[in-house]
């Protein structure tokens, strides 16, 4: 936790016991929490209607903003920021539009600690979670930044947020609460972390499921995530099943397909039946070359494993690739960061 309380996180009962501690009148808690939650602001020095010695103390007590953007990287298809939090560390969130309709992508952790081989965000392991103000916030900085609110949001950024379970619920409490956001437009994506699906199973709210599953057997996953966070997959689909029943919501399975190593016609075929028998949906998301040690399959390969999943009676789609010149892959922009925190010189 840090120093002292973020202020885009705190709940309108905290805002009110700290007014009240402070001689100031109750009433004003409304005011702050209407500035942040209908007119998306969070800079004290920005409430007009506030007394100035309020503003000045708001801004002594609180984290207000705890975030900023340390660089901002637009394509046609997504746009890119990569935010700097209180503390020097670094994250990354995505605006994505499609047609008429805007979806965020958030992040909830510094880092990952579950650090899936062929992905950047996990690079340099977990660094801290995020608190809920700073997830509000990554939320407000996406409003800023388009314009308007969005469709839909997906926590699908930087970071395993079911292990960061507390924080990730009352982020979600919040959005949907305060800002009034419908829970069947908010995606929650997990690398498999058993004991957090079932927490997030008992919030019996709408949420829709994403398990990053990428590979259909244990022996392929373990060549994929190692062995600290990785569950069996009879394990993950019960809990992923829980779920549903929970929530009412079908999940869906997400796969990256990667060159020889899970992009195999069987493969695809045993991914088809575990989807169909579990009533999951199946998204492919050809992989983004992160690293060296892994490459993306060819076309023919990617047509064809679609087609076989496809066959087995699952619903199966291929994501809409994005980004391919905004710094590509989730993380990117943070390694870059750290890259040149490490190195100001940038290696020359």
């Amino acid at each position: 936790m840090t120093d002292k309380p973020i202020l885009a996180g705190t709940t309108l009962p905290e805002l009110t016991e700290y007014l009240r501690n402070s001689g100031v009148p109750a009433y004003r808690a409304k005011q702050i929490r209407k500035w942040i939650c209908e007119k998306f602001v969070v800079d004290p020095a920005a409430m007009s209607d506030l007394p100035e010695a309020l503003r000045e103390k708001l801004g002594c007590d609180f984290f207000a903003p705890s975030l900023a953007v340390d660089e901002r990287v637009e394509a046609a298809d997504v746009e890119k920021l990569r935010l700097k939090l209180h503390d020097g560390e670094f994250i990354e969130m995505a605006l994505i539009p499609s047609g008429e309709r805007l979806t965020f992508c958030l992040s909830t952790q510094v880092g990952c600690p579950v650090r899936c081989r062929f992905c950047a965000s996990g690079a340099f392991g977990l660094k801290r979670n995020l608190e809920s103000g700073e997830m509000i916030e990554e939320f407000l900085t996406g409003i800023a930044a388009a314009g308007r609110r969005p469709d839909n949001l997906v926590f699908m950024g930087i970071g395993e947020g079911l292990m960061n379970f507390r924080e990730l619920s009352r982020t979600l409490a919040a959005l949907t609460g305060d800002f009034q956001f419908a829970p069947r437009r908010i995606t929650v994506s997990t690398s498999g972390f058993v004991p957090g699906m079932r927490e997030f199973a008992e919030l019996r709210r709408e949420y829709t499921l994403a398990v990053s599953l990428h590979a259909p057997d244990d022996a392929t996953r373990s060549t994929l995530i190692p062995d600290a966070c990785r569950y069996p997959i009879a394990e993950i689909l019960a809990a992923a099943d829980l779920c549903r029943e929970r929530n009412g919501r079908d999940y869906t399975l997400e796969y990256t397909l990667i060159s020889g190593v899970n992009d195999a016609p069987e493969q695809a075929e045993a991914l088809g039946r575990i989807a169909y028998r579990h009533r999951a949906k199946v998204n492919l998301i050809p992989y983004n070359e992160t690293t060296g040690e892994f490459r993306r399959p060819p076309e023919r390969v990617l047509r064809e494993f679609e087609a076989k999943v496809a066959a087995t009676g699952a619903r199966v789609t291929r994501r809409v690739e994005r980004g391919g010149s905004s710094a590509a892959a989730c993380g990117q922009l943070r390694i870059k960061a750290l890259q040149k925190k490490n190195d100001p010189t940038g290696g020359n």
